[in-house]
Order: C-alpha cells, then sequence, then structure tokens
C-alpha cells in the first residue's frame, strides 16, 4: 500500500538538532508527495484530545529551523503511553497503559507511518509501538550519546562544544583566586559528555560513572598540582559519577515522575575537596544549558542525515527499524538492538588512554 501521510514526534529531553531532523523529514517527504503531520509534545498531542494536538506541517512550517535549538513540536520526558498517569477520583494518580491507544488514533487520522525522534526511554516505547502492529521508524537523538547501535547521537557534539566553552572559561577565575572549581556536566549513567569535554578543556581531573573514584587519589593529585606551581584545579564530573562503593548523589524526589533526580554531586564533591586539600573550592552545574543552543555544524549534518535517511526507510517499508550512523554511511538497525543497552564509555578506549597519558586523574 502507497504511503500518502505521515506523522512525526519528538519525545524526552531536547536536544540540538531536532528541528534540522523535523525539516529533514518534512522536505524529503513532500518531495514524495506525502502529507506530514507533527504530534505536539510527545504523544501527549495524541491522547489529551486537544485540537492542536496535531498539526499539519509543510514547507512554509519549517522554513528556516535548521539552526535553531529545541523543537517546534515541543518535548516531554512524562508522556509514556506505556506508564501514563490517570488522575483518579479520589485525588490518586493511577499508571496506566495507553500504547494501543495511540496506535488507534494514528490509523484514525489514517497514519501510513510514525517516525519517532529520541533517546532510549522514547525509542523502548516506538519499539512498543511497533510490536503493537504500528509502522514506525526510529531517529536516536540524546547529548548523553549513550545509544546503543549508532557510532554517535545528534546533539552530543553541540553538548560538548558548550561544555568544553564553559570549562575554558572557568580557568582563568579558578586561576586568579587559586580555587578548585568542580563543573557538574549531565551524563547519569555514562560519561561521554565529561569525558571529551573534560579532555578538551584540560580539565585536570575527569570522573565519569564507569570509572568510581577514590577521593584520597584525586586529592594527592591536586596537591601535587599546586605544589608543582600550578595553584588551581579544574575538576569535572559526570552526574551520575560516584565514589567506589558508593552510590550516585541524588536531588530531592521528582514530584511529577515519583522518582529521584541525580544531581548534586558537584556541591558534595566541592565540600569533600575543601575539607581534604584545604584549598579554597567552588561548585558549579552547566545542567539545561548543555541541552540549549544553536546545533554545531556537525550535528545539523548529521540531523539533516539522518532525517531525509528516516524517509526512506518508511518508503522502503523498513519498519521496526532506527536510523543510525555507521560512518561513512547511515544504516538501518533493528529499533529492539538499539534499545537493548546503552552504550557505555570503554574504560580501556583511546579516549580513556588519552587521558591518563596526558596525566589526566580519572580518580582511580
Amino acid at each position: 500500500m502507497p504511503v500518502k501521510r505521515i506523522a512525526v514526534n519528538t519525545g524526552g529531553g531536547d536536544a540540538p538538532g531536532l528541528n534540522a531532523v523535523i525539516r529533514a523529514i518534512v522536505l524529503s517527504a513532500e518531495r514524495r508527495g506525502w502529507e506530514i503531520f507533527g504530534i505536539r509534545q510527545g504523544y501527549n498531542g495524541l491522547l489529551d484530545g486537544s485540537a492542536d494536538g496535531v498539526v499539519r506541517l509543510d514547507r512554509a512550517a519549517v522554513r528556516g529551523i535548521t539552526h535553531m535549538g529545541g523543537t517546534i513540536l515541543g518535548t516531554t520526558n512524562r508522556g509514556d503511553p506505556t506508564d501514563f498517569p490517570s488522575p483518579q477520583p479520589d485525588g490518586t494518580v493511577r499508571r496506566v497503559d495507553r500504547s494501543q491507544e495511540v496506535v488507534d488514533r494514528c490509523r484514525e487520522r489514517g497514519f501510513d507511518a510514525l517516525i519517532a525522534i529520541g533517546g532510549d526511554g522514547s525509542l523502548r516505547i516506538a519499539s512498543r509501538l511497533s510490536d503493537l502492529g504500528l509502522p514506525v521508524v526510529g531517529v536516536p537523538k540524546t547529548i548523553d550519546n549513550d545509544l546503543a547501535a549508532t557510532v554517535v547521537t545528534f546533539g552530543f557534539h553541540t553538548a560538548v562544544e558548550t561544555a568544553t566553552d564553559a570549562i575554558g572559561k572557568l580557568h582563568s577565575t579558578a586561576e586568579a583566586h587559586e580555587r578548585i572549581m568542580v563543573v557538574e556536566l549531565m551524563g547519569r549513567h555514562t560519561g561521554w559528555i565529561a569525558l571529551f569535554a573534560g579532555l578538551s578543556g584540560t580539565a585536570d581531573v575527569i570522573l565519569i560513572p564507569e570509572i568510581p573514584y577514590h577521593l584520597d587519589r584525586i586529592g594527592e593529585h591536586i596537591q601535587w598540582r599546586y605544589e608543582m606551581g600550578r595553584r588551581f584545579a579544574i575538576v569535572v564530573v559526570a552526574e551520575g559519577a560516584s565514589a567506589a562503593g558508593e552510590a550516585p548523589s541524588f536531588k530531592e524526589s521528582d514530584s511529577q515522575s515519583g522518582g529521584a533526580r541525580y544531581g548534586g554531586i558537584a556541591e558534595r564533591l566541592a565540600a569533600q575537596l575543601a575539607e581534604h586539600t584545604g584549598y579554597e573550592t567552588r561548585s558549579l552545574v552547566l545542567g539545561h544549558l548543555q541541552r540549549g543552543g544553536q546545533p554545531n555544524a556537525y550535528d545539523r549534518l548529521l540531523s539533516l542525515r539522518f532525517g531525509a535517511a528516516a524517509v526512506q526507510l518508511v518508503a522502503d517499508a523498513c519498519f521496526g527499524c532506527m536510523v543510525a550512523l555507521d560512518p561513512p554511511n547511515v544504516e538501518a538497525v533493528p529499533l529492539a538492538d538499539a534499545v537493548d543497552r546503552i552504550k557505555s564509555v570503554p574504560t580501556d578506549g583511546d579516549v580513556v588512554q588519552t587521558a591518563r597519558a596526558m596525566g589526566v586523574s580519572l580518580g582511580d
């Protein structure tokens, strides 16, 4: 059956390059004579019944958005249709599975396929919808770069660039005040951003979830640095990093999701280092700055390639698949394989070895 209309949505945390993917999808699909519709706020636009929950996308709607951060469709990390919050008359909230409802509403609207743009959580949802019979193609998005089956995800390189720039700016103030600066970057389960940005920004210590750290070894490295006459230090730490034998740091529970949020490691580590070394220490959390701003040239191009490739997969009826970068080409991989595991930093990989060769402490 020929394709006539497709839907596209963006889910999970935002990342630089989302709008470029949307534009590539719309322009590529229009050239085939298809109609394209955008689902707002993940799958919420289908499920909340609002009049503007699903919008028509055409060339005019995506004009001039390649360079823009964010997403014109909006996104959410609290709209999982497989575990959807349903308020009850007694004031409680029950979690229900509305996956089949998403499939039914896509069919009611005559969508021949859905292109789902997201990270591991969003693509797990897409895989579930595919299992229910919805023709789905996935596009990998996460600044954490932790999706298996693709060499890199779009948004990662821009996030690294943002973090590297911030680390660079900290050097002058750290040196002027002879302080230790502890910078917390995103990375709950993997340390891709912290490792790449920390090394590029010439950090003295880089701490990632894959390598548990020892406070005394960090302190020894910083003490050696001060004794060598370099009386300041930059410590880069992923939010999910932890000391050997200890759990990661968590902030207060998220009232909407009900789960604890990673965070607080920079403040905690700064206090410990100040006590351990006796040197003045400050902490900084970059947070959502890493998600914002314009995508850099690499992420713009990768996003456009992914968007065009996703439309080609729809045309080829290659459903239940995700586009993935396998240099030099963009290929199709099964969605199930893409979400089977997260992609951790290889502790014996060349980037880690480069850090060690440069004298960077990894805390172990």
